[in-house]
């Protein structure tokens, strides 16, 4: 099933609205010095960036191929949530591994 721009536009956003939040989730875990939760938060993180450069993935496929599409503020936006996931995930990881040594 191919989907449409629109369709990956929100299955990005969705991906990579739910790492982020699973990294912040981590963050507090780690703050309370459950760092088992952490780690497990951090996993779900990661999940999800993966899954949101999946649907990236296909974009870039079919840009490749020659049949890409315009792109929309939807998409732009869909970016820059997956990139501002993907800072908040990197810079978790290190304020975690600051409350480990601790």
């Amino acid at each position: 099933m191919t989907l449409t721009l629109e369709e990956i536009s929100f299955h990005i956003i969705l991906h990579a609205g739910n790492a982020r939040s699973s990294a912040m989730e981590a963050l507090q875990a780690a703050k309370n010095k459950q760092f088992e939760t952490a780690e497990e938060k951090m996993a779900e993180a990661a999940k999800e960036v993966h899954q949101a450069h999946h649907y990236q993935t296909q974009l870039l496929q079919k840009e490749a191929s020659g049949a890409g599409e315009n792109p929309t503020i939807l998409l732009i936006h869909a970016q820059d949530h997956l990139m501002n996931a993907i800072t908040v995930k990197e810079l978790a990881q290190e304020i975690i591994e600051i409350h480990q040594s601790r």
